[in-house]
């Protein structure tokens, strides 16, 4: 089959694209930039283009797919070329749903913990040697790509998001994908340039429930009341399973959760992801892994890439890496990280870096977020408010967001980074959240301030 990619070069599309090659597709894909490592990883297969642009002349009368990219605009040459010739154009989720409507579709949604639930359930089965496809949303240890597809695989496990299809296409991504087994993690608001509501928003999650399969299964979060709400008050024939955060210790460092067997040594931590691992031990359940070997595999899961990722070690000193934007998941990770370290001082910093995030009406869903900080820092840049034409925020309206009176702003990369490489780390925990990089801050150099 002959695929076109528009927009080939971002993280979820070229993943798709190394996919499709290796299951014996001929692909070809356009991009007005392409970053490293997308870069390198579709050079090594022959997929890089050989200039960057858009191309019309590409498109011909051949092609079986075109698969948008959302990096794409809807007047794209490429895309109208298609559309003049009547080509298929699919989104990224679309195509997915195409790869796997004759597999059982496992999805994983919620704001917050997608990928790494998804990343517990793969490990699960890589463990065991137990073949699925799947997609998720970041590089996993003992994985060659983000994405795999086969035609032989019984189940595909997806992860679920939200946010919109493609520049044509303005629905959710997990509502496209009509799972067998879905799982509900948490719902709390995000994407406000696209949700404007809280109400709205909680919609999706709605449709998402409605469109199980009938007869399907349902793994939901009961902790999150609204959550709860939404899988009790739907009227879809399914088969709902609630869980909850299962018990667990903090001993030295070391989270210990609690089995039939006794407690067990595990590598992650933090109350949030006590409750993603009961959620992905509900799903290999149902995928046939009974509950003794889940234990044993998960015992050796480390996290999924960026979040609450461990980046440096020393004596006295650990430092953290993490996804963390929402203000859930910022408070969350804040916890996690003071719970597992108490007697340490915990440094979070947390890049202003979304469109929600940077948001003047948003900001107030902040407040309290890092109050388990005992040095709560808060960086963002003012170039990005003008990139992502948004109205300024001030000094004043990020110190009354997050209701702490020593909390530190800056919004200068170089005056940040002066901060971070005076600071006495001694006996603390640093963590870093963002879905940026601080300005340009270099991870490698924080490293050498810990080790």
């Amino acid at each position: 089959m002959r695929t076109h990619f528009i927009a080939i070069g971002g993280a979820a599309m070229h993943n798709l694209a190394l996919a499709l090659h290796n299951k014996g597709y001929k692909v070809t894909g356009s991009d007005d930039a392409i970053f490293e490592p997308s870069k390198s990883r579709l050079e090594k297969k022959g997929l890089l283009p050989a200039e960057f642009g858009w191309f019309p002349e590409k498109i011909t009368s051949d092609i079986e797919a075109i698969i948008l990219g959302m990096h794409a605009k809807a007047d794209n040459p490429e895309l109208l070329k298609a559309q003049e010739l009547g080509l298929k154009i699919y989104s990224y989720p679309e195509f997915l749903y195409e790869q796997s409507k004759n597999k059982t579709r496992v999805v994983i949604g919620g704001s917050h913990g997608k990928t790494t639930i998804t990343s517990m359930i793969l490990h699960v089965m890589h463990y065991h040697n137990i073949e699925v496809d799947y997609m998720v949303g970041a590089q996993l240890e003992g994985f060659d790509t983000m994405v795999h597809l086969t035609h032989e695989n019984d189940f595909i496990v997806l992860e679920g998001d939200e946010y919109l299809s493609s520049p044509i296409d303005r629905r959710p991504k997990f509502h496209l994908y009509q799972p067998n087994i879905a799982l509900l993690s948490g719902i709390a608001w995000d994407h406000i340039n696209v949700f404007p509501t809280f109400e709205n928003y909680v919609e999706q999650f709605e449709i998402f429930v409605n469109q199980i399969t009938k007869g399907g299964i349902l793994v939901y979060n009961e902790e999150d009341e609204t959550v709860k709400k939404v899988a009790e008050e739907t009227t879809n024939t399914i088969r709902r399973l609630p869980y909850i955060t299962p018990s667990y210790s903090v001993e030295d460092g070391t989270t210990l959760l609690d089995t039939p067997e006794g407690p067990m040594p595990i590598e992650v931590f933090g109350a949030h992801n006590l409750n993603n691992l009961a959620g992905a031990k509900w799903i290999c359940q149902n995928m046939g892994v009974d509950e003794a070997d889940f234990y044993e595999a998960i015992a050796s899961f480390k996290g999924a890439s960026k979040r609450l990722e461990k980046i440096a070690e020393g004596k006295g000193k650990v430092a953290y890496k993490d996804f963390a934007h929402s203000p859930s998941k910022v408070s969350a990770t804040t916890k996690a990280v003071k719970a597992q370290y108490p007697n340490r001082k915990l440094v979070a910093c947390l890049e202003l870096h979304t469109y929600s995030s940077l948001n003047a009406e948003f900001l107030k869903e902040y407040e309290g977020a890092l109050d388990a900080a005992d040095v709560a820092v808060v960086f963002y840049s003012p170039d990005a408010v003008k990139i992502k034409q948004l109205e300024e925020v001030s000094y004043d309206q990020i110190a009354q967001s997050f209701k702490r009176d020593d909390l530190i702003i800056y919004t200068n990369p170089a005056e940040f980074k002066d901060f971070l490489f005076n600071y006495d780390l001694n006996n603390s925990a640093l963590l870093l959240m963002s879905s940026g990089n601080y300005g340009g801050l270099n991870f490698d150099e924080v490293k050498g301030l810990i080790q």
